[in-house]
């Protein structure tokens, strides 16, 4: 269970995760070393998964994001297996995940161009042998950058 302190200290380390306890202890008027033994036991008990980089896409050639829906012609066990597989190994695919409705997967895709983006759809997705139709929306502008989760 987080208390008060645990849920302050995931907020401070999700705007910077280069915290040091020093840091994290002014912060939440801990002593360094209680700071670090709570980021710890929260990094040990699966709270904090990783800590990464966020790049910005344009700076390293990506000008092309967009969301792709995926609805499948079968939904068989192995059909979403191997679907699944084929998105894994998709450096431009970012992130995917399985919904209710009409479509059966969202992909969140980031493409060097519109070119990269006809090619992932046509010569990846489509011809995938479960997959039934394809629909992407491009994103113009994202007015809200990728928030860090309530605490």
């Amino acid at each position: 269970m987080l208390d008060e302190t645990d849920k302050r200290l995931l907020a401070e380390l999700q705007k910077n995760a280069h915290l040091t306890a020093q840091e994290l202890g002014e912060v939440l008027n801990l002593s360094p070393s209680q700071a670090g033994r709570r980021r710890q036991r929260l990094e040990a008990e699966g709270f904090i998964r990783s800590y990464a980089a966020r790049l910005n896409p344009r700076k390293v050639g990506l000008t092309v994001q967009a969301f792709v829906q995926v609805q499948m012609a079968t939904h068989g066990p192995e059909q979403s297996r191997q679907f699944a597989r084929l998105v894994e190994l998709r450096p431009e695919v970012i992130s995917g995940w399985t919904l209710t409705g009409e479509a059966d997967y969202l992909l969140r895709v980031f493409c060097e161009d519109l070119a990269a983006l006809n090619s992932l759809i046509h010569e990846v997705l489509l011809p995938h042998p479960a997959v039934a139709r394809v629909q992407s929306q491009i994103v113009m502008d994202q007015f809200k950058q990728d928030a860090p989760l309530p605490c």
